[in-house]
């Protein structure tokens, strides 16, 4: 079976209702495709990281059969 895997860290598993799905990947080529796919046709939110296959990525980066794409909400922190 052709799938790829989506997984959500954080705020981000509370937003979607679970902390991963899969997904066809003939229903998206890229990785801003593939979140609109997963959070109805949302645009992605400013500040939210990806990774495929455990690289981070870009909204242009194309995903494939068999992928795992993580998103991730904006990394805050710091000094005071």
């Amino acid at each position: 079976m052709s799938v790829i895997h989506v997984k959500y860290f954080a705020s981000l598993r509370e937003r979607m209702g679970r902390a991963e799905q899969v997904v066809d990947p003939s229903m998206a080529a890229t990785v801003e495709e593939l979140w609109a796919l997963v959070a109805g046709h949302e645009r992605l939110p400013d500040g939210v990281l990806a990774a495929v296959n455990l690289e981070y990525a870009n909204p242009t980066t194309p995903v494939h059969d068999e992928d795992e794409v993580a998103f991730f909400p904006p990394v805050t922190g710091g000094r005071p």
